[in-house]
């Protein structure tokens, strides 16, 4: 598998990043994981419009999720015509928070360009050559899933938003990857069901004996290299932080 890092900044865009959005592909499938505020620009420096096959959404704020917005509207809009239903899975009630982001009646709102389909805890989903877990994972009163990605025997997996949340170390049980966010600073935020901090994200990665990890999701007011040393600190193998634009190869 091949993971692309579209956008990484927690909460709300920095000078260098969009909000979440990660593009998964293997096998020529296209996977697209979050679409938060400005991903969809940088989106295109990776793929084209068009050529995604599906859309995966970990919960519905607006940091993860609001620039399918834009892309109804790339889609809808389309001079050529509009292409296929596109899949978009995510929690119960998407389409409705979708439609009312952009003010349009729930009724079609955009299921006519997007296909909405449920997430449930525990849902294995198979998208093309890959393999999809959905788990709960512990994000205020939300309902917010973190995924396990598995292709010819590798795996990625990724956190969405989550506080200490003990499903997600065994979602990232022997992940090759395991892409982590780590929005809250060691010794600062003390809130245990909104957010990690980065020494949260490393004890998550030793007690699920991931072999790499990468932090996420930190916001622009948050040192990201101190939270990067302080998962360093309690996890031995290699910490990045993620970057726009970085490639992983799984």
């Amino acid at each position: 598998m091949k993971l692309t890092v579209v956008g990484c900044s927690g909460s709300f865009p920095s000078v260098e990043s969009p909000c979440s959005s990660y593009l998964v592909e293997a096998d020529g499938y296209r996977l697209v994981v979050d679409l938060g505020n400005g991903a969809l620009g940088n989106l295109q420096k990776h793929t084209g419009l068009y050529d995604v096959d599906a859309v995966l959404l970990s919960h519905l704020h607006a940091d993860h999720c609001v620039d399918l917005c834009a892309y109804w509207v790339a889609r809808n809009y389309r001079v050529e015509g509009c292409p296929e239903l596109l899949p978009v899975y995510g929690p119960a009630g998407t389409a409705g928070r979708l439609a009312r982001a952009y003010d349009m009646p729930e009724k079609p709102g955009m299921t006519e360009v997007f296909d909405f389909r449920d997430l449930s805890d525990g849902a294995r989903l198979s998208l093309g050559p890959l393999t999809v877990t959905a788990a709960r994972v512990n994000h205020l009163d939300t309902e917010a899933y973190g995924f396990r990605i598995e292709h010819g025997g590798r795996s990625l997996v990724y956190s969405g938003d989550t506080g200490v949340c003990p499903g997600l170390v065994e979602l990232a049980r022997g992940a090759d990857l395991f892409l982590c966010e780590a929005a809250y600073t060691h010794g600062k935020e003390t809130f245990d069901s909104i957010h990690l901090n980065g020494r949260q994200a490393g004890e998550h990665a030793v007690r699920a004996g991931a072999e790499r990890l990468v932090l996420t999701h930190i916001p622009p007011w948050t040192d990201a290299e101190r939270n990067r040393r302080d998962a360093a600190a309690v996890y031995p193998g290699p910490v990045d932080l993620a970057r726009a634009g970085a490639v992983y190869e799984v």
